[in-house]
C-alpha cells in the first residue's frame, strides 16, 4: 500500500502502521472502476434482498404484558346462576391449593396449575370469569392453557384467556382481529357469527377467539311480558308505570342517584326475593295500580316463554354480533389478519354462504394497524425531505445531498437485519437454559427508522463534506475520497463505538418492560452498525463513481453553452 497517503499539517505522509490495515482494502475497493461498480452492485441487492425476505410481518403495538391471567368461561343458553355458583366452587377447590404450592413443583409434573399469587372468580349466569396471577410469569401460558382445557371439559362450555396489558384492554385488545358480522335479523347474524368462530379456529391454529354478546346461540329461555293495554288503562297504569313496577319486581329497577363525598352512588329498587324469585310463580307477583288495588301480574299482562338473546348489540345502528381473534404469540397481527381475510372472509362471501343483507367488516387493531402505518410512512417521507432541505442549506447545492441520503436506505436494511439476528439468536436461547427472547415488529419498533434517518446521515455528512472540500483545493476525485476516508475514519468509529456502546443495555439486557423499547434500540443499533460499513464503503465507491461523471456531464454542457451562446 505505498500508494496510501494521508495529510498532516499540510504535508502529504504515509498514515500509521494500524491505518494502514483498515484504509487498504478501503483504498483498494475504489482504485479501479470494476471494483467500485461491484461494490455497489454486491450492495444494493443485498439491501433489496434485506428488504424483500428479512421484512417481518407487522404487529400494532408491544403487548405490555403483565403475568395475569383474564380467563372466560362462557356458558350456553340455559345454565342458571346456580349451576354456574357450583361449577366456581369446584375450579375454586382446585385453584386455592396453588397460592400455597413451590412453582418447581409444577415444572416437575407434580400439580395439575402453576403456583398462584393470587385468585379471583366473578360470577353470572351466562359467564364466569378468573383473574389469577402465577408466581412465576414464564409459567402464564401454561395457566392459561389449564384453565382453557378445564373449562371446556364442562359440557357446552367455551373458553377464552388473555393476558393482563398495561397498554390495551385486557382481552388482546393489541392483537386482536375484529371482525363485525352485521345484518337485520339475528338468526342469520348468529348462524354466521358461530360459522365464522368455527372457520377462524380452524384457520388459525391456537387461536383464542371471544364474541360480544359471549353466546353466539339464539337459545337463551327469556319471558316476554306483553302488556294488556285495555286492562292497564282499566287500572290507571301508564306504559312508563308498568315498566318500572315490573324491571323493580325482576331485576331490578333504577330510581334515582346521590352523592356520598367525591362518589356517585345509584339507588335501584329490587323485590325481596332477588335471586329466590322462581319463574313459574312471576305470574303471580302482586302489582300495586296507581288507584291503589293490588293485582297478580298475570291480570295485566300476558307472560309467554321463549328462547332468544339477553343482549342486542348495534354498531352504526345495525344488529352486530363481534369476534375477536387473538392468534397465537408465534404469529404477526399482520399475518393473522391476512388468513381472517383471505381465508374466512373471501371464501364466504365468494361461496354465497353470507345470508341476504349479513355483511362482514375486520376492524379493531387490523384497522389501526394499517392507519398508522400509512401515517407513519407519510411522516417518514416529510421527515426525508426536511432532511433533504437542511443539506441543500448547508452545502448550496441541490444535487450533494442526495449522496448523503443515498446511505439512508442502506441503514434501515441494516436495522432490518438486527431485528432478524435478534429474533433469530434469541429463540436459541433456551438451548443454554435462557428464557427466550422475542421481538416483534410494531409500530413502536418502526419509529427506530425515524431516530436512524436522523442519526445515520452524520458519517456521511463527514466523508462528502471533505471530499467536496479536497475537490475544491484541486485534488483528483480519488485522492480527495481517500483523504476523506483517512481524515475522517477516526471521528467516524468513535461516534458509532459510542452511541452503540449507550445503544447495548436497551437491547442486550432483559428486564420489565423491555419489549417496549427493545425494537427501537435494536433498530437504531444494528442501522449504525450498518451505516458506519456503508459510510466506509458503498459511499467512497458511489462518489468516486459520481463525481467524475457529474463533471464530464457539467464540462460537456459548458461547452456546449461557449459553442452556442444563444442557448
Amino acid at each position: 500500500y505505498a500508494n496510501i497517503a494521508w495529510r498532516r499539517g499540510g504535508k502529504t505522509e504515509p498514515p500509521p502502521p494500524r491505518r494502514q490495515v483498515l484504509l487498504g482494502p478501503l483504498f483498494w475497493l475504489i482504485e479501479k472502476p470494476w471494483r467500485r461498480l461491484a461494490c455497489l452492485g454486491v450492495t444494493v441487492s443485498a439491501m433489496l434482498g434485506v428488504l424483500l425476505f428479512l421484512t417481518p410481518p407487522a404487529e400494532y403495538l408491544p403487548e405490555g404484558e403483565e403475568a395475569k391471567v383474564f380467563a372466560t368461561m362462557i356458558a350456553p343458553p340455559g345454565y342458571s346462576l346456580e349451576e354456574m355458583n357450583g361449577i366456581a366452587r369446584e375450579l375454586e377447590a382446585e385453584l386455592l391449593p396453588a397460592l400455597d404450592q413451590d412453582p418447581a413443583a409444577f415444572e416437575r409434573g407434580e400439580t395439575e396449575f402453576p403456583a398462584l399469587t393470587r385468585v379471583s372468580i366473578n360470577v353470572q349466569a351466562e359467564s364466569l370469569r378468573i383473574i389469577s396471577e402465577t408466581k412465576e410469569p414464564k409459567q402464564i401460558n401454561a395457566l392459561m392453557d389449564k384453565l382453557d382445557e378445564r373449562f371446556r371439559s364442562y359440557p357446552g362450555m367455551r373458553a377464552f384467556s388473555s393476558r393482563g396489558s398495561i397498554i390495551s384492554s385486557n382481552d388482546g385488545g393489541t392483537r386482536a382481529v375484529a371482525l363485525n358480522i352485521s345484518g337485520p335479523e339475528l338468526p342469520g347474524i348468529y348462524q354466521t357469527a358461530l360459522d365464522v368462530y368455527q372457520r377462524a379456529g380452524e384457520v388459525i391454529g391456537g387461536a383464542r377467539i371471544n364474541s360480544v354478546p359471549a353466546s353466539l346461540r339464539l337459545g337463551q329461555p327469556l319471558l316476554e311480558i306483553r302488556p294488556k293495554w285495555e286492562r292497564l288503562a282499566e287500572m290507571g297504569f301508564g306504559a312508563p308505570d308498568f315498566g318500572f313496577a315490573v324491571s323493580a319486581l325482576t331485576d331490578g329497577a333504577f330510581v334515582d342517584e346521590f352523592f356520598l363525598n367525591d362518589d356517585k352512588v345509584d339507588i335501584f329498587l329490587f323485590s325481596d326475593a332477588l335471586n329466590r324469585q322462581r319463574l313459574d310463580r312471576i305470574t303471580d307477583l302482586p302489582v300495586r295500580s296507581p288507584a291503589g288495588a293490588v293485582v297478580p301480574l298475570g291480570a295485566l299482562a300476558e307472560i309467554r316463554e321463549t328462547v332468544d338473546t339477553a343482549q342486542i348489540r348495534r354498531v352504526d345502528g345495525q344488529r352486530t354480533v363481534s369476534l375477536y381473534i387473538i392468534p397465537p404469540r408465534s404469529m404477526p397481527l399482520e399475518t393473522a389478519v391476512a388468513k381472517v381475510r383471505d381465508e374466512v372472509v373471501t371464501p364466504m362471501r365468494r361461496g354465497g354462504a353470507l345470508p341476504a343483507g349479513v355483511s362482514l367488516d375486520l376492524t379493531g387493531a387490523s384497522d389501526q394497524l394499517d392507519a398508522t402505518k400509512s401515517s407513519l410512512a407519510e411522516n417518514m417521507w416529510i421527515a426525508v425531505v426536511l432532511c433533504y432541505l437542511q443539506l441543500v442549506i448547508i452545502y448550496r447545492h441541490w444535487g450533494s445531498p442526495f449522496l448523503i441520503l443515498a446511505t439512508v436506505p442502506l441503514g434501515i436494511s441494516g436495522g432490518l437485519v438486527g431485528l432478524w439476528l435478534l429474533n433469530f439468536i434469541g429463540g436459541k436461547l433456551p438451548l443454554l437454559g435462557i428464557a427466550p427472547v422475542s421481538q416483534p415488529f410494531d409500530m413502536i419498533t418502526m419509529l427506530g427508522f425515524l431516530i436512524l434517518l436522523g442519526t445515520s446521515v452524520n458519517n456521511p455528512i463527514l466523508i462528502v463534506d471533505r471530499t467536496m472540500e479536497n475537490r475544491r483545493e484541486g485534488m483528483e476525485t480519488v485522492d480527495a475520497v481517500k483523504d476523506a476516508i483517512a481524515a475522517r475514519l477516526r471521528p467516524v468509529t468513535m461516534t458509532t463505538s459510542t452511541t452503540l456502546m449507550g445503544l447495548a443495555p436497551l437491547v442486550f439486557l432483559p428486564g420489565a418492560g423491555t419489549e417496549l423499547y427493545r425494537g427501537v434500540g435494536a433498530i437504531v443499533l444494528f442501522g449504525l452498525a450498518c451505516g458506519s460499513v456503508v459510510t466506509l464503503t458503498f459511499l467512497p465507491a458511489l462518489l468516486t463513481l459520481v463525481l467524475p461523471a457529474t463533471d464530464r456531464v457539467m464540462a460537456w454542457w459548458h461547452s456546449r453553452a461557449a459553442a452556442d451562446p444563444e442557448t
